[in-house]
């Protein structure tokens, strides 16, 4: 199953938003809309995610894309489509179900830290559990776990501003990974990291990926970020997902100009390069497990 599928979401802010979205399926374009003071931040938009994969949302700032996140947790409710979350249908929740939901099986890691000043790196990273009610032993101790799973092991005990921003940002992705969440979303988590500390933060991610598995949507408007991150990667326009695809089919074949000048300066070579290995890899596995299956018998 799946764990996440957007179906056909739309959202519109300002007047008579039902009847814009009757109005966009019938092929008015967006832009006529603004001029009526109707703003289609969302338009059509339709993708799933698969258990253990990261899906990259790529886009220029004003493309949709942090709206588009919010809708998948029910921070903001489309004006039309679904959002089903493991089969359940998250637009028809009443709100004391959705936020049930967030808290539990659905975690959220913002661009930019959101930590407590008067609250220890421990605290911090154990608020998501506090919130659930779970008792201070066990909170802590999944929150000291997910301290070493991103390098902070050691600084329990210290206080935000003690931390670099890169730090800072390990202590917000912690919290995340503390209350075992089936779901991360990643709103520009890394963007205002400066070069290297964001490299290393991607690393960070990725090897917690490897371990983990979890499944991850992250938004970004950086291109080689996408590519380096996404298992697959969904580029936005003016509120639509224009393509979909793995790295090297969105370089390989893009699906217009837009997405071609994109990725016009891309390191074909690396993506690639990634390619090939997550193939090779991929084999690996199936004939390890096909072994296993033989001897088995």
């Amino acid at each position: 199953m799946t764990t996440l599928e957007a179906d056909q979401l739309f959202k519109v802010f300002g007047r008579k938003p039902d009847d814009a979205v009757d109005r966009l399926r019938g092929g008015v374009d967006r832009e006529v809309l603004r001029a009526e003071g109707t703003t289609a931040a969302v338009v059509d938009a339709s993708f799933h995610v698969e258990p253990g994969e990261i899906f990259v949302v790529m886009g220029l700032s004003g493309s949709g894309k942090s709206t588009l996140l919010r809708m998948l947790n029910g921070l903001t409710r489309p004006t039309s489509g679904r959002v089903l979350f493991g089969g359940q249908n998250l637009t028809t929740l009443p709100d004391k179900e959705l936020r049930a939901v967030r808290s539990r099986r659905i975690s959220m890691v913002f661009q930019h830290f959101a930590l407590f000043p008067h609250r220890s790196v421990l605290e911090n990273a154990g608020y998501g559990l506090q919130v659930q009610q779970v008792p201070r032993e066990e909170r802590d101790r999944r929150a000291a776990e997910a301290l070493r799973l991103v390098s902070l092991e050691g600084w329990e005990q210290s206080w935000p501003d003690e931390l670099s921003g890169g730090m800072q940002q390990r202590v917000g992705l912690a919290r995340a990974l503390a209350t075992d969440a089936d779901l991360l979303l990643m709103d520009e988590s890394f963007s205002a990291l400066d070069p290297l500390i964001r490299r290393e933060m991607q690393d960070q991610l990725l090897e917690i990926q490897h371990n983990l598995r979890k499944s991850i949507v992250f938004i970004t408007h950086d291109l080689n970020e996408a590519m380096r991150l996404g298992d697959r990667i969904a580029v936005m326009r003016d509120g639509r997902i224009v393509q979909q695809g793995t790295p090297a089919e969105i370089v390989l074949a893009p699906a217009d100009d837009y997405v071609a000048a994109f990725v016009e300066d891309v390191d074909r070579d690396r993506v690639l390069g990634r390619a090939s290995q997550s193939a090779a890899t991929t084999a690996g596995g199936t004939a390890m497990e096909s072994a296993d299956a033989e001897g088995s018998r």
